[in-house]
């Protein structure tokens, strides 16, 4: 019979902090999954350390990612989507730890308030041991495409692992794979165009792993490859949100702001040659773009000032 939900997860040389996950991935109050570990083709030994884990339960399964797929995380996933037989898809990754209710308090809200997706809460956590909290699930609000702005300036943060999706929402929608590096933001964002609609709720029902190897820790570094992958998932947001007629005004000033931090990359110039403006805009956000950082430090002086006269 087939699984209610696919969980998809990639690994690349992380046999020594994958069982965790695995394990709190057995501790599912709700049963009916299964898991697709997908290896990006790591040269530890990742298979051997989670043999006893594959010869106990057979709701996982171990694959060797294809040469069909690109390597990287955007690969992986889509391999696993392809595989996946479950009509609910989630992705895990191999460094963190999964509530015991996840899926469970995932799957009531997609069925009670028939949503395309559930979007939950994590916390980060670092090395320490972790307690999990069982609550009731209190809705934080409904996500439509009149969010889509939240969703892309990421006010609103669906990060890969944080939310459960109906599998219907990837059937025109893959991850795209020459990114590196904010794939989850491109390809949610695309999905949020497609106007699929989902719940936030309250509930923390995922555990972050804190380390200096994640993807994110190496962008905050400012690694050039990820900086590059950023800005390319960027202009893909671009390119979608102008063919679907949902670029507005302030999602414009946002891109624009970015591009100050991406100079080396000359994001501002491609983002005028990407939007297609008149003349006339383009003079005036190139005024924008000059004299944005004199504003915002006249901005940061003023909250100075503030605070002072109010302490």
């Amino acid at each position: 019979m087939k699984p209610t939900v696919s969980i998809i997860m990639a690994t690349y040389n992380r046999a020594h902090l994958i069982v965790e996950v695995l394990e709190s991935i057995m501790k599912q109050s709700f049963r009916d999954w299964e898991c697709l570990i997908i290896d990006d083709g790591g040269t530890d030994n990742t298979k051997e350390v989670i043999n006893f884990i594959l010869e106990k339960d057979n709701r996982f399964d171990f694959f060797q990612r294809t040469n069909k797929y690109k390597k990287g995380l955007p690969g992986c996933r889509n391999y696993g989507l392809d595989l996946a037989k479950g009509e609910r898809i989630i992705f895990f990754d191999d460094d963190d730890i999964v509530h015991p209710d996840n899926l469970k308090k995932g799957l009531e809200v997609l069925e009670y308030y028939n949503v395309d997706f559930c979007h939950y809460q994590k916390l980060v956590y670092e090395g320490q041991k972790t307690i999990f909290e069982s609550k009731p699930i209190t809705v934080k609000q409904y996500l439509t495409l009149n969010d889509l702005e939240n969703v892309v300036t990421q006010k609103i943060g669906l990060a890969s692992c944080t939310v459960l999706w109906k599998k219907k929402c990837f059937k025109k929608v893959r991850f795209n794979e020459n990114l590196l590096y904010a794939e989850e933001w491109e390809c949610y964002s695309r999905l949020i165009s497609e106007k699929f609609n989902g719940i936030i709720i309250n509930n923390v029902l995922y555990y972050n792993r804190k380390h200096a190897n994640s993807n994110t820790g190496a962008f905050n570094k400012k690694n050039p490859v990820l900086r590059a992958s950023y800005v390319n998932a960027l202009l893909l947001i671009v390119i979608n949100l102008k063919e679907k007629k949902l670029l507005t005004n302030n999602l414009k000033r946002y891109f624009i702001s970015i591009s100050i931090d991406y100079k080396e990359f000359n994001l501002f110039k491609a983002l005028l040659n990407t939007l297609g403006l008149s003349k006339f805009e383009k003079f005036r956000w190139q005024f924008f773009y000059t004299t944005f950082p004199f504003r915002l430090k006249l901005y940061q002086i003023k909250l100075i000032i503030n605070k002072r006269s109010n302490s």
